[in-house]
């Protein structure tokens, strides 16, 4: 800090200090003008004249007046006003007690409003000037006369100017300052969102692979004294579904990678291309799925094309899970319009769906709900009449202006990177699950 801006910085600390000093400073200048003969036959003089004890009553006065100038200005103003009308009427030789009113005058419009400053700066121009000119011994015309008008008419440009600088300064410095919570509230909540979307691919990836590794596992250790055979292809599955689980995760973990990075993920993101490679992996363990399409040829957006698989995925996780070895399950993908429509069905036993919506701690239907609902679009997902359950999702494929939806690439690094400064995520989630779902069965 230099040592003008400590100096500006002690002086708004103590105000009355700075007040008094001025007052000090203007009775100084008005003792000494009054000695000062303006109108000599060389020009000024000095000593020429000496003012008398009530002008130098009215100087201090008034020079006192201007220390309360800060906390009462009007008051100041009308106060040394009214002295200085006092001097013009009644000193001869004049004191220049007006330099009092020119100063309070400033500081009324310094910190008021424009219509008050031309109210008040046009009526103290008016009386001052006008007692200057029709009282005392000089002619109307005279050089002091005319200095009174000018004085004042300067102190109230001169104040209004200063006052409208302030606030220019300080509309600059709010829109500053509200630019930076702008940007640094929505540097957060990219943040929070990309968290929020790593989350749900880990979330979507560990549910599925693990689910499966558990189911074949199981076959394996059921089957392994009796027939080795089977349990040797069931462990093969378990074998291929780790291997799948490890490389999903390491591209999704790869995303927080240092952009330029050589080991960073260079394969595209799962999308709907990759549905029967899905399918196959539930069939193996052990679960029967039928699939109907009508959307062949339709080429979706990325974003869309991951969040359709994600939910295709994280549905048929749940029926292996919940519904029972006798289940089957049922993928429609249909596109309808500007939409893509999404429904998994299964016939699992009825308590299941009340499991599946009952089970605590789970994120995979609040998932789901939260990939749509970003895309503007809508998921349902709830018990089906006679048992069983159903997950229904509608995508858009098309925004409401006509223009395709933004695509969104995993492979992206540009808003991940700064997931990984993020230091909380929880709370965000918390308040979206209490609005979302009542619970999940992931």
């Amino acid at each position: 800090m230099s040592t003008l801006e400590r100096a500006r910085c002690r002086m708004r600390a103590h105000p009355l200090v700075v007040d008094g000093a001025l007052a000090a400073a203007v009775l100084a200048c008005m003792v000494v003008a009054s000695f000062a003969e303006p109108n000599g036959p060389h020009g000024p003089m000095w000593g020429a004249r000496t003012p008398d004890a009530l002008s130098l009553t009215l100087m201090a006065l008034a020079a006192t007046g201007l220390v309360f100038r800060r906390r009462h200005p009007m008051r100041v103003l009308a106060v040394t006003g009214v002295l200085s009308a006092v001097e013009l009427l009644t000193g001869d030789p004049r004191a220049p007690v007006a330099m009092s009113a020119v100063v309070a005058l400033y500081t009324v419009a310094a910190t008021t409003d424009r219509p008050t400053t031309w109210r008040v700066g046009l009526l103290t121009m008016t009386v001052l000037t006008g007692i200057a000119m029709l009282a005392g011994p000089l002619p109307w015309y005279a050089q002091e006369n005319l200095g009174i008008f000018a004085w004042t008419g300067m102190a109230a440009a001169g104040g209004d100017a200063v006052r409208s600088r302030r606030a220019f300064v300080h509309a600059i410095s709010e829109r500053a300052d509200r630019a930076e919570r702008t940007r640094e509230e929505e540097a957060r909540r990219r943040v929070a969102e990309e968290r929020l979307r790593i989350a749900r691919d880990l979330h979507d990836v560990v549910a599925h692979h693990i689910a499966l590794v558990n189911v074949q596992a199981g076959v394996a250790a059921h089957v392994m004294d009796k027939r080795p055979d089977q349990a040797k292809e069931a462990l093969a599955h378990v074998r291929e579904a780790s291997r799948s689980a490890l490389n999903e995760l390491r591209a999704t973990v790869g995303l927080l990678r240092q952009s330029g990075d050589p080991e960073a993920p260079t394969e595209p993101a799962p999308g709907l291309h990759r549905l029967d490679e899905l399918v196959g992996t539930f069939r193996n363990a052990g679960l029967p799925v039928e699939v109907a399409r009508t959307d062949q040829g339709t080429t979706l957006p990325a974003a869309v094309d991951l969040a359709a698989y994600r939910i295709i995925q994280e549905a048929l996780t749940n029926v292996q899970k919940h519904a029972g070895p006798e289940a089957k399950a049922e993928v429609s993908v249909v596109r309808v319009g500007p939409n893509v429509e999404i429904t998994v069905l299964d016939n699992g036993p009825g308590d299941d769906a009340a499991a599946r919506l009952e089970e605590n701690g789970g994120h995979g239907l609040l998932g789901m709900r939260e990939r749509v609902t970003a895309l503007s679009g809508s998921c349902t997902a709830g018990p089906r009449y006679g048992g069983g359950f159903r997950v229904h999702a509608i995508l858009p494929v098309k925004s409401r202006t006509g223009t395709t939806t933004s695509t969104t690439s995993t492979n992206s690094t540009s808003t991940t990177s700064a997931s990984a400064t993020a230091t909380t995520r929880a709370s965000t989630t918390t308040a979206s699950t209490t609005t979302a779902s009542p619970g999940d069965p992931a």
